[in-house]
């Protein structure tokens, strides 16, 4: 059984600058972002070519992160770009920055 008291993250990834994005949620981000960027973390990433880790944040537990996730997936476009730009305004891959 999952220890829904492990920390999470919720985290964006996209294409390019204000290009494609995709939400997801994980207990190992340093993980799924190299699965996501070997085409291997989801379809969605790997069709659209999704590699750049444009935004992050840590959650307490996998319960709070997924629900987080859910609401994130449900805004608009805009308020996205919001809050990706409020971190990172130039839409850096913050992947490195994981190591």
């Amino acid at each position: 059984m999952r220890d829904t008291k492990q920390g999470g993250w919720v985290y964006m990834m996209a294409d390019r600058y204000r290009g494609t994005m995709y939400v997801g949620v994980t207990s190992d981000l340093p993980t799924r972002i190299y699965q996501h960027r070997g085409g291997t973390g989801s379809d969605f990433c790997a069709k659209y070519g999704l590699t750049r880790l444009v935004w992050a944040e840590q959650g307490e537990d996998i319960v709070s992160c997924i629900a987080q996730e859910k609401r994130i997936k449900r805004w608009r476009r805009q308020w996205k770009f919001d809050l990706i730009e409020r971190g990172n305004p130039e839409w850096r891959d913050l992947f490195d920055l994981l190591a």
